[in-house]
């Protein structure tokens, strides 16, 4: 990272249209037994035979957000180091302090655990094996020389999200069956488990969709899990029949349940994380964008710096914001050219007002 905060050139450029890599990982339930040990300072050798692991958030791989963009970054550094990756699907969050220990005791010169749920057992994983490399993905362990603790600016994120479902529920736009109704101006959020994480997501959301226009109405509601698409639907079916034309959801994989909600009601959805009319692309033609973080250039990142032996310099909190590129709004592949003006004015002076620290959010990136 340099000086003013952007990331290493080599993951310099944001790849809005970067198809999640399938090949090259070996998702496992559990962690095969390997070779016992520290794994050095830094965990760099020049180069030979990096091995990093990779453990999921309660949402698991193929989500075709989240988790999936943490291995794209760790499949690209492999095309660029020599360096291989292991997927670990851990599910059950009882069970992340056993599964971090026992990745810990194979020899791995990074682990990589993906979300906040993996924070209290970090804190005692990491000072039990303090010669192990370590990257927490949305918080960071407070005095542990050994994690590199990544925290993106979610609030920054839902709040371009707001704004995008603030200016489209105003407009008068119809695509291929599905339209917006101008009239009603009421948009919707769903989210995935009701913890504060996903509590500053909708937060967040709301205020975008209020910094647009304050007497827009924003209706809310939780699936209860991450990877169940049937509630998400449930709870998308009932917002739209409540007058919602457009929904974002904050829920992982179970996010593919609020988009075939408003493709079988002739509504719109909006993306989170990566460009999903991309990784869901059976639901293109109703995903007018999506709010998107670049956590796969975070993790090539702390992957190259161990492969080069830099691990050290990314100890500590590091963060992804609109300030350094790595937060925006990116309209759906199949609505390019197609959306009104307003809508990307509005995104952009959104932006600009963070970057200028004129936008103040009730909630931070992890919690209200």
């Amino acid at each position: 990272m340099t000086e003013d905060g952007k990331l290493i050139d080599e993951a310099e450029t944001f790849n809005r249209r970067a198809v999640l890599a399938s090949g090259g990982a070996l998702a496992t339930g559990t962690v095969l037994a390997g070779c016992l040990g520290g794994n050095g300072d830094d965990g760099g050798d020049g180069g030979a035979g990096t091995e990093v692991a990779i453990i999921s958030s309660p949402a698991g791989f193929d989500d075709n957000a989240f988790n999936d963009n943490a291995v794209q970054g760790l499949e690209e550094a492999s095309n660029d180091y020599d360096l291989t990756y292991t997927t670990v699907e851990a599910t059950e969050e009882a069970q992340y302090e056993s599964i971090q220990a026992d990745t810990a005791e194979s020899d791995y010169d990074l682990i990589v655990c993906v979300g906040d749920n993996h924070t209290d057992p970090l804190s005692t994983n990491a000072s039990e094996y303090p010669d192990q490399n370590w990257m927490l993905i949305n918080n960071v362990i407070e005095g542990a020389d050994n994690v590199s603790g990544w925290i993106e600016m979610n609030n920054e994120m839902s709040f371009l999200a707001g704004v995008a479902a603030g200016v489209m529920t105003q407009q008068d736009f119809e695509y291929e069956g599905s339209s917006t109704d101008p009239d009603g101006t009421t948009v919707g959020f769903v989210g995935g488990e009701d913890i504060p994480l996903i509590n500053a997501f909708e937060q967040s959301y709301i205020e975008g969709v209020e910094w647009v226009n304050d007497g827009i109405e924003v209706l809310t509601g939780y699936g209860g899990s991450f990877s169940d698409t049937g509630a998400a639907n449930d709870v998308a079916e009932s917002q739209i029949d409540d007058g919602a034309d457009i929904v974002w959801h904050a829920a992982s994989a179970a996010g593919g349940g609020v988009f075939s909600a408003a493709q079988d009601n002739g509504r719109f959805a909006l993306g989170v994380d990566v460009d999903q009319s991309v990784t869901e692309d059976q639901y293109q033609d109703v995903i007018l964008g999506s709010a998107v973080k670049a956590l796969n250039e975070a993790t090539y990142t702390v992957a190259g710096a161990v492969v080069e032996g830099d691990f050290s310099e990314y100890v500590g909190e590091q963060n992804l914001s609109i300030a350094q590129g790595s937060i925006d709004f990116v309209v759906g592949q199949a609505f390019e050219g197609e959306l009104p003006d307003a809508l990307t004015q509005n995104i952009e002076d959104a932006k600009t007002g963070f970057e200028n620290g004129e936008i103040d959010l009730t909630c931070g990136p992890t919690s209200c």
